[in-house]
């Protein structure tokens, strides 16, 4: 049975307030192609579909656009998990319709570890597959708040409810395992050793959930992972692996790759594993250090292996202030408009000017550059200078959590 393993689509993100509608239709038309040349049976979709618990309409038709035309696939069986980033009642809405196309959709947590284990069936109804469908795990689906309770407490109590969770499952797989039917679980979280990006929310408390390669059950062939933006393996474990985000969801991400993963399963167990690279069609870029470095790489980028403009940040290394430096800049990007756009410009640095004054342009950087934790972080170390600001940052990311998720609920 061939499986295909993707996560983190974020459909309806913005970057900059500029919607990434046109980028993700590209992916998304690649996805189809790519099912039907590699004859992929299974899709694996590891969580955050949509970039926030209530997307947009066009964000909602790229998705259910792309569930009519992948039924007239090869495709046989298609799973959806929830991720952080996905309202569990908007995924859950047509759960019971899909189903009837053989598309399953777990957007939330059950107490029931049979309601998140689905058997994948050949047209003889014999099962040839068995997936343990896990959506992100919300903190109040592996811990039960307690008062006065430390940071290491907190921390410990995560752990071993995520892994716990997992573990439910190994009674329910082992009639599998002794027929050789191979077993995949999926999951959405940041598991140690993991290599993060700018764009990734921190979840469970500041990321206090994180969980080894080794508190997976061996009883998982493979184990499906999104959440994480780079496609990797969790602690050089060949087969517990992120498959990544589909496209660059910000500009920490220029240089990382961007794949699925093809999985083969013969005879009870992962026989080969596959990455395919994903087409870019809109290029991020980064332009940094001084003017005269800067306006030479703009002057001969060249984008036209790229089917959209492409997408740029800026920052200047200067020796001192200059009054007609957006002149400069501009004149050269006239020339590149239909090439090149700029959506980040940050403020320059000005190698000359005292230690501080450089630490503070450094630092001014637009709000839609930093996360609320950021901005809470700052808060605290001007007003607290000398204290440790660890656990009063993760209440606050705690308290994020429970405000999202009582948006979407």
């Amino acid at each position: 049975m061939r499986v295909l393993h993707t996560s983190d689509w974020h459909l309806g993100q913005r970057l900059v307030n500029l919607e990434r509608t046109e980028e993700h239709q590209h992916f998304l038309d690649w996805l189809l192609q790519t099912i039907a040349q590699e004859q992929v049976e299974v899709l694996l979709m590891a969580g955050d579909v949509f970039d926030n618990g209530a997307p947009s309409n066009t964000a909602l038709k790229l998705y259910y656009d792309f569930l009519r035309r992948v039924c007239a696939t090869c495709c046989r069986h298609i799973i959806f998990t929830g991720g952080n980033h996905d309202s569990v009642s908007t995924l859950n809405a047509p759960k019971e319709l899909l189903e009837c196309f053989n598309i399953y959709v777990i957007g939330g947590a059950s107490a029931d570890p049979l309601e998140e284990l689905i058997e994948l069936k050949n047209e003889q109804r014999a099962v040839q597959l068995v997936v343990c469908a896990v959506p992100f795990l919300r903190d109040r689906d592996v811990r039960l708040s307690v008062p006065g309770e430390s940071y290491e407490e907190r921390e410990q109590r995560i752990k071993q409810g995520i892994a716990a969770h997992y573990d439910a499952f190994v009674p329910h797989i082992q009639k599998y395992k002794q027929q050789q039917i191979p077993v995949v679980a999926m999951g959405h979280l940041f598991a140690a050793g993991g290599s993060a990006s700018e764009s990734e929310k921190e979840i469970h408390v500041g990321n206090l959930g994180q969980i080894g390669a080794d508190q997976f059950p061996g009883e998982f062939d493979y184990v499906a992972l999104g959440h994480l933006h780079r496609p990797q393996k969790v602690n050089n474990t060949h087969h517990i692996r992120y498959s990544g985000s589909p496209i660059p969801l910000s500009f920490s991400e220029v240089t990382d790759k961007k794949v699925v993963f093809i999985l083969d399963f013969a005879d009870g167990k992962l026989h080969d594993l596959r990455e395919l690279d994903i087409p870019v069609c809109r290029k991020l870029v980064r332009f940094k250090g001084p003017l005269e470095k800067v306006k030479q790489q703009l002057a001969i980028y060249d984008n036209s292996a790229y089917t959209l403009s492409a997408w740029a940040e800026l920052q200047l290394e200067l020796d001192a202030p200059l009054p007609d430096l957006n002149q400069q800049l501009e004149e050269i990007l006239a020339l590149k408009q239909h090439e090149l756009q700029v959506l980040i410009h940050r403020p320059p640095i000005i190698k000359t000017a005292a230690q501080t004054l450089a630490q503070q342009v450094q630092e001014e950087a637009d709000l839609h550059t930093l996360r609320e934790q950021d901005v809470f972080l700052k808060r605290c170390e001007s007003a607290f200078p000398e204290s440790d600001h660890t656990e009063l940052v993760s209440t606050f990311a705690e308290l994020l959590e429970l405000m999202r998720q009582e948006v979407e609920s």
